[in-house]
């Protein structure tokens, strides 16, 4: 008989290396992976591994801002949970979808969605992909205006980290800190610094390219607003530099506009 209540641990490596490729500073090749990869899986009679990385898949979607591709691979997910009666993994789904919302900007409607996901997601006890559900959730709440609800979201994030040892997220967590510590008091200026160079010094140490430019540019923001521009740009320039492929995704448009705009 088919089993479809387990999922191929094989395929969820590779989405493991392509989310890594992303990290690492390679968006093209995570692309590449992430769609061979769920490519291959279409050929499995095991819906539950198919619909696990097409939601992992999302992340990489979502990274690079190609939120097209992203709603597809969340669509496609939700849809083969509730054929399959995957409940957990639906609500996983659905978890995705209020990502998309919140980046898409429709911040309101995403908070409330994902804080009931996260609600199924915690009572089954699946935990594996909750720290960016949790960073989408605190980036969500502080975009509505609710920021003592996202300072704690982010505290309960970082505790989870710490408990799970889901570390290769604490640069993000750094920088989505260091944001919140902004708008709540923007006098306070070298608390805002402190936070993104821990951020980027984390992000160098792992090797991770991808935190390291979000970080790298909000700092070279913040430094532009003190009208240190040359200090700017001489910190992104190198970072950006250091990227070979993936000039048309998200993060590296937003970094060419602010190196244009150091001048």
């Amino acid at each position: 008989a088919t089993v479809y209540f387990v999922h191929d641990r094989n395929f969820r490596a590779g989405i493991a290396l392509a989310r890594t490729l992303w990290l690492q500073g390679h968006p093209v090749q995570a692309v590449d992976r992430a769609r061979n990869i769920a490519a291959d899986a279409e050929h499995m009679d095991h819906p539950a591994s198919l619909t696990v990385i097409r939601a992992w898949a999302a992340s990489i979607f979502l990274w690079t801002g190609d939120l097209r591709s992203a709603e597809d691979y969340i669509d496609s997910s939700i849809a083969l949970a509730e054929s399959y009666l995957l409940g957990p993994l639906a609500a996983v789904g659905r978890a995705r979808k209020a990502q998309l919302a919140i980046q898409n900007g429709d911040a309101k409607a995403g908070v409330s969605s994902l804080q009931a996901c996260l609600e199924e997601i915690h009572a089954v006890r699946y935990e594996l992909i909750t720290t960016e559900f949790n960073i989408s959730l605190v980036q969500g709440l502080a975009a509505i205006g609710r920021t003592d609800e996202a300072s704690m979201a982010l505290a309960a994030a970082f505790e989870q980290v710490e408990r799970n040892g889901d570390t290769c997220y604490l640069p993000e967590l750094l920088r989505v800190r260091a944001g919140l510590l902004h708008a709540a008091a923007p006098g306070r200026v070298e608390d805002v610094e402190t936070c993104l160079m821990e951020s980027l010094e984390l992000a160098r140490r792992d090797g991770a390219r991808g935190w390291e430019l979000r970080s790298a540019m909000d700092l070279a923001k913040l430094l532009a607003d003190r009208s240190q521009p040359k200090q700017a740009r001489a910190l992104l320039q190198p970072v950006y530099a250091a990227f070979v492929e993936g000039f048309d995704t998200a993060d590296l448009v937003a970094a060419k506009a602010v190196l244009a705009s150091l001048i």
